[in-house]
This record gives structure tokens, sequence and C-alpha cells, in this order.
């Protein structure tokens, strides 16, 4: 797929999209290796609003699930001081690539994690993961049967003060995922993106796909209350009192 070049608002990333990876069980080439258009949504998000929320210089930022890394490399051409992208170990190799080709290896750092793993978050080198400033996900609700083991990550992550964003286009079972999420006391909230990115195709009616960015809000763990969700006409949840 060779090398690209991503400029939002001034900021530019370059990005290397692999071809030659695939899943070893399915022989199919495994959909982290290039550039989804939810993480060029998160990005402008965290780039033109995002910064408007929470300042990210000297931030601790995870992303998950980060295929190319690029919302978390953006993080960190924004100030943040140390991100961490992690995915499956067969996409390390291309994560790190990228981080060198931007020349971040001071300030970002790659690790496998798997989802509802405790060891994935401790045993590594540069310590526990836990309490971060901001988690970023992108195009991770796909499959409302992993919702679970996501939940415990972000739970393992998440201090009184961490921030979720996370961008995806919005698919027949996104409601479900979020659904599940919900069930696992997380509040959602979706917020404003004006940005359709130009690489998006149309579907077989004719229709630009949807993408949304949303808030997760984690569950307080002195309380067994799960919170309520907002959303608008695209995707029905309940209202949330923010």
């Amino acid at each position: 797929m060779g090398v690209r070049k991503v400029e939002i608002a001034g900021k530019e990333l370059v990005i290397h999209e692999l071809d030659d990876v695939n899943d070893p069980d399915t022989g199919r080439a495994l959909t982290g290796s290039w550039v989804w258009d939810s993480s060029l949504v998160l990005s402008d998000w965290i780039v033109n609003h995002g910064q408007e929320e929470l300042n990210l210089s000297g931030q601790t930022v995870v992303e998950l699930g980060a295929g190319t890394g690029l919302p978390g490399l953006m993080a960190a051409l924004l100030g943040a001081t140390r991100v961490v992208l992690t995915d499956v170990a067969l996409l390390l190799p291309g994560l790190k690539r990228n981080v060198e080709a931007n020349q971040l290896e001071d300030r970002v750092e790659v690790r496998e994690l798997e989802w509802g793993s405790d060891e994935s978050l401790q045993c590594q080198e540069g310590g526990e993961l836990e309490d971060v400033d901001l988690v970023l996900m992108s195009d991770v609700f796909y499959d409302p049967s992993e919702m679970a083991a996501l939940a415990k990550t972000l739970r393992k992550l998440c201090g009184a003060h961490t921030r979720i964003w996370s961008a995806s286009e919005v698919r027949p079972w996104t409601s479900d995922c979020l659904d599940e999420l919900r069930s696992e006391g997380f509040g959602v909230i979706e917020l404003p993106s004006d940005f359709t990115p130009s690489s998006s195709a149309s579907t077989a009616t004719g229709s630009q796909p949807t993408f949304s960015v949303f808030h997760l809000i984690p569950p307080d763990p002195d309380l067994d209350v799960h919170p309520v969700t907002q959303c608008n006409s695209e995707i029905e949840f309940n209202p949330l009192d923010v």
C-alpha cells in the first residue's frame, strides 16, 4: 500500500500502510494495516475540537486498537508527553515504523495489548498502564461480543479524570456495541463533528457513510449505577443528563 502523508489543520504525519500482514487463522489482511476513515475523523476532531476540552500538553494518552496509530501520533504532535499505541502483536512492527517515520520515539511507545487481559497492562517495559489522561479508539465498535473485554481494559486504564474519545463509522451493529458498553456501566455522549473524509466511498445506495465521535464516561467504581446514554437521530440511545 505504501506511504501516506496525512495533513490535518497544518499538522502532517507520515503513515506506512502495510499489505503483507495477514491473520494467521484466516489468511486475510489484518484490517489494522491501513488508515481507516474513522481514524481520520478522530484525528481531525482532536485537532479542531478536542483541544478545547483537554489541553494535551503533558498528558498521558493510550490508543487502543491503534492500527497505524494515526490518532495517537496526532496527540503526540499536539504535545502529549507520553503516548502508548497498542494493538495485536502482528501490527506492532508497523506501528513502530510509523513512530520512527515521524521522529516521535522520545514520547511514543508501542505495546501489545489484548483487551480484557490484566497481564497486557502490567508485565511490560514502561510499567503498568492505569489512570491515564486520555484513551483514544477508532473503529472498535464492530463486534458486540468483544465489548465486555474492551470494558474491562477501559476500567483498568481509567481514573477519576480520564477521558475516552472514540470515532466510528455508524454501521448496523454500532448501537449494539454501545449498548453492551452501557450495560457495563459506561455512559455514551455523541460529540459534534462536521468532518467527512474525502476518501469515504459511497454505499451501494449512493449515500455517503456516516461517522460519529463519542465521549465514553467510565463507570464510578463506588456506585452500582449504569449511566444512560445520549445520541442524535442517527442512532437510538437514551438521553444522558450532563
